[in-house]
């Protein structure tokens, strides 16, 4: 089966959240919080098991780009910062499904 790919991705700023589409027909929306919080960068994420940080008070925080990674992902960049994390699209569905 094939993997579901992001057909559009619309950065709101006023709802601080990212709305993506999918070609299966999927439409999330993924708080700018939640893709911080939830980095896949190993600043976050750690080098190995257990070693995730719990990471606070990202209530306000915004994207402020985003740069494409291959065909596969998109590096995110915080006002906070942070631009270390590469989100995949699976893992970008993953956080979706979780915030619905």
């Amino acid at each position: 089966m094939a993997r579901p790919w992001p057909s559009e991705l619309v950065f709101s700023r006023s709802k601080r959240a990212l709305d993506i589409r999918f070609d299966d027909g999927r439409d999330m929306s993924i708080p700018f919080r939640t893709l911080r919080e939830e980095s896949p960068s190993a600043e976050v994420q750690g080098h190995g098991p257990g070693e995730k940080k719990i990471v606070t008070g990202k209530e306000k925080v915004l994207v402020t780009a985003a740069e494409p990674v291959g065909r596969y992902a998109v590096r995110l960049v915080f006002d906070d910062g942070h631009d270390s994390g590469i989100f995949t699209w699976d893992y970008l569905y993953a956080l979706g499904e979780s915030a619905a």
